[in-house]
């Protein structure tokens, strides 16, 4: 059924914001040391005429997205060149409806037409996990304005007072579970009002950290942050770390966990996290590390709360039996959960746990919190390394949805000053304290961003028809 409250977006905007790293940041086989932020902004105008604008903002991540051997600048340029695409099509996209509605629609209808006529690179085409991240931005500035139009928070738009398609019309249950979508929305799984202000942080230990002194290589930054781990635990008061691995150098891996595990034990840490990047293909590699650490050193055994996406990206072509693994500690899908239909498929494979991006769109984090929770699974909310904009709705996704320990943040680590304008106004988000970040500063409609505020001179866009 029509609702007055039903928008279309009406206008857009982009921009590209290049930021360099501190310290280069491991994806993998790949080395990150530059990215670009792609900011938007969307005006969106109801069935009354009325109209708002908002704003989203994600990292065009390369190295995560788009894992090739072509070159970065190749797989860069056309992550641009996409986005410039969505920029136009979004405005083209004469769909009516809630965020929710819109943006399901989109992905689902549209996405996949422009992901099959965007020209490949050196004959690959651009991965769904790059053109999500694309689209993502686009999103979020969609369901900011839409809160902006109501003067509501995002979250508290996600009922039937302004959907008008219950969850049943965009997921299903599992065979297998006793599950019901129909005559449900997002609030009845996902909270409106922000239930905690103040959330643990997760930092990440990459592989090209250095633990202590003898990992100094002497080209360490000296510009006033930690270099050493043990000097970010103590400065932000850190109680989770999480732990980079190769996923395919056991040796290699097992001793790194033992060497943070043992340093956060004489540091006062609560929790680790092991990531093996994707780069394992048999579950016995992820069994035998952990069997050895139980058996070895039970208390860093102990202190391990999961293990992120050991296995390849490609879940479908790559269906893995993982019940090995999440027999031992709960296992989180990350860069295969695309989409809900991939948690489902995640869930019959194993896998216990799904952690969530916005930088894979609001929407689809929102319609994957909800199947997950559902049926029983365990969310975290993972970092794209956010910065500026980014970080926002990134903890606000954690907060509402409830996971299973905090938030990982880790842009400052890589790129603090990146953030200054943003840090000005949500100081508790940009810089992690007692080992938190505070949400106490969003306020107001949509995502609470208070750009107004912000004195961020953006670029001259790379389009805008606003």
């Amino acid at each position: 059924m029509a609702k007055n409250t039903d928008i279309r977006v009406t206008g857009a905007a982009l921009y590209f914001l290049p930021v360099q790293t501190r310290v280069p940041l491991k994806f993998g086989p790949e080395t990150l040391t530059s990215v670009t932020c792609a900011r938007a902004c969307v005006r969106v105008t109801d069935r009354l005429g009325r109209s708002a604008i908002g704003w989203g903002e994600t990292p065009l991540s390369v190295q995560w997205v788009w894992p090739a051997t072509l070159s970065y600048e190749a797989r860069h340029g056309s992550l641009e060149a996409f986005t410039i695409t969505l920029a136009k099509a979004w405005p083209a996209f004469d769909q009516v409806g809630h965020p929710i509605e819109l943006g399901h629609d989109f992905i689902e209808f549209v996405l996949p037409t422009l992901q099959q006529q965007h020209p490949k690179e050196a004959g690959e085409a651009i991965p769904h996990l790059a053109a999500l991240v694309c689209c993502s931005l686009f999103d979020l500035a969609i369901h900011d304005a839409y809160g902006k139009l109501h003067n509501l928070p995002t979250y508290e738009t996600y009922g039937p007072q302004f959907l008008s398609r219950d969850l049943g019309e965009f997921i299903s249950p599992a065979p297998d579970a006793e599950v019901q979508f129909r005559g449900k929305y997002p609030c009845d799984f996902i909270a409106a009002k922000r239930p905690v202000e103040e959330m643990l942080a997760w930092h990440l230990v990459g592989g090209l950290d250095p633990i202590d002194a003898a990992d100094l290589k002497g080209t360490e930054p000296k510009d006033g942050y930690p270099v050493l781990l043990g000097d970010w635990i103590e400065t932000d008061g850190l109680k989770c770390l999480k732990v980079k691995l190769r996923g395919n150098d056991s040796t290699w891996d097992y001793q790194r966990l033992v060497r943070v595990g043992q340093l956060g034990i004489a540091k006062n840490v609560w929790w680790l996290s092991a990531d093996f990047n994707c780069t394992v293909s048999d579950p016995a590699y992820v069994v035998e590390i952990l069997d050895r650490l139980k058996t070895e050193l039970p208390r860093i055994y102990g202190m391990l709360l999961y293990v992120e996406q050991p296995f390849p990206y490609d879940l479908e072509r790559h269906r893995i039996d993982v019940h090995g693994v999440s027999a031992r500690k709960p296992l989180f899908l990350d860069e295969s959960a695309h989409d809900w239909r991939y948690v489902r498929l995640g869930r019959s494979l194993g896998w216990t746990g799904v952690a969530l991006k916005t930088c894979k769109t609001q929407t689809g984090a929102v319609l994957s919190a909800c199947w997950a929770k559902a049926h029983g699974m365990t969310l975290m909310v993972q970092d794209l390394t956010n910065p500026m904009l980014a970080q926002i709705p990134h903890c606000l996704l954690a907060a509402h949805t409830g996971t299973i320990m905090g938030v990982e943040t880790n842009a400052m680590q890589f790129y603090p000053k990146a953030s200054a304008p943003e840090a000005v106004v949500h100081p508790g988000l940009y810089r992690r304290s007692a080992g938190q970040v505070s949400l106490t500063t969003i306020q107001g409609p949509g995502f609470g961003y208070q750009l107004d505020r912000m004195m961020r001179e953006l670029p001259i866009p790379e389009f805008i028809n606003l």
